[in-house]
C-alpha cells in the first residue's frame, strides 16, 4: 500500500494539558494557567495548520509574522555560520 502525502506539517507546542506531566512526576501545578492549552484546541490548531498547509504550526503564537521573522534571520545568519576563520572579534590581538 502507498499513501501519498500532500504536504507535511510539524507542530510545535507550548505546555499542553496532558497526562504526561503528571506521569513524569511534575504536574502542570508550577506552570502559569495562561501558558497551558487544553488538548483539544491543540489538536484543533493543528488540524487547522494542515488544512491550510502550513509547514510549520505554532498554535499558541498570535502573530505568523514572528516566525517568518526568526526564519529570515536564521537564513541571513547561514553563510556565516561556517567559516576558515574566526570572527574578528575572536582573533588574538598581536
Amino acid at each position: 500500500m502507498h499513501i501519498a502525502y500532500t504536504h507535511e506539517t510539524a507542530l510545535i507546542t507550548g505546555a499542553s494539558s496532558t497526562e504526561i506531566w503528571e506521569r513524569s512526576g511534575g504536574g502542570l501545578d508550577h506552570v502559569p494557567a495562561q501558558m497551558v492549552m487544553e488538548v483539544e484546541a491543540m489538536v484543533n490548531s493543528a488540524l487547522c495548520g494542515f488544512d491550510l498547509g502550513e509547514t510549520v504550526t505554532l498554535p499558541s503564537l498570535p502573530d505568523v509574522e514572528d516566525w517568518n521573522r526568526l526564519l529570515a534571520a536564521r537564513a541571513a545568519l547561514g553563510p556565516n555560520l561556517s567559516r576558515n576563520q574566526p570572527a574578528p572579534r575572536y582573533r588574538a590581538n598581536a
